[in-house]
């Protein structure tokens, strides 16, 4: 990636998906999507490149962080971003009133078993409110760079996707969050984050990957 490459600096991306759409672990069978009963049935679908169960993104804010390989937070391991980021995001909900903990334990899901629904398994970095799964993230590793991602679900209307609740309305919750986890995490790892857009490489490039993530041959893989 850009990133590992230094063609591109490390790079924090907040963002949320419209319509609702679910998201394939890449180690997923595209038969278990077609089993799945409406109303997710009907849902979009695609195929990210990390492994783990799916996600059904609605009411959520996603992230996604990507770092050289040389980074010091690495330097621990790549558990460790998963630990920093999680924790940056716990110190974020506490700020709007809503306190969290880290699993603390694993089940013995995998890239390629367990649930379907990655909310329905348990790490022991993922973030709970009230013992239901809030926050779960995922990476993809190369000799260059980490790439890891993230969902905080904040509330949905499909009720085959179980997480935790927040008595609040979504929204204002996101905005804090999207103005609160960059200053936060500048903080944690050491390096200045600032509002940019994207160059026109990186746009040039990422138009390069589409064809291949918008193709039967990627989204029904075995």
């Amino acid at each position: 990636m850009r990133v590992g490459r230094r063609d591109s600096p490390p790079t924090l991306r907040l963002y949320q998906w419209n319509p609702p759409t679910i998201s394939l672990g890449y180690f997923q069978r595209y038969a278990d999507y077609e089993s799945l009963a409406p109303p997710a049935g009907n849902l979009a679908v695609v195929r990210r490149q990390t492994g783990g169960g799916a996600i059904l993104h609605d009411q959520e804010l996603t992230y996604a962080l990507a770092l050289p390989i040389d980074h010091p937070i690495l330097s621990d391991g790549p558990s460790a971003v998963y630990d920093t980021m999680h924790k940056t995001i716990m110190a974020c909900l506490n700020d709007v009133g809503i306190t969290s903990n880290q699993c603390g334990a694993s089940d013995d899901s995998g890239a390629a078993k367990g649930p379907f629904f990655c909310f329905e398994r348990r790490h022991c970095h993922d973030v709970l409110v009230s013992g239901e799964k809030l926050v779960g993230s995922a990476q993809r590793r190369t000799k260059e760079a980490v790439l890891q991602h993230g969902s905080i679900i904040l509330g949905h209307q499909f009720q085959q996707q179980s997480t935790a609740r927040v008595d609040s309305p979504c929204a204002p919750i996101i905005k804090a969050l999207r103005a609160s986890i960059p200053d936060k995490l500048s903080r944690a790892i050491g390096i200045t984050i600032s509002p940019d857009t994207w160059s026109q490489e990186e746009l040039t490039e990422a138009e390069s990957h589409t064809n291949k993530h918008a193709s039967d041959a990627w989204l029904r893989r075995t």
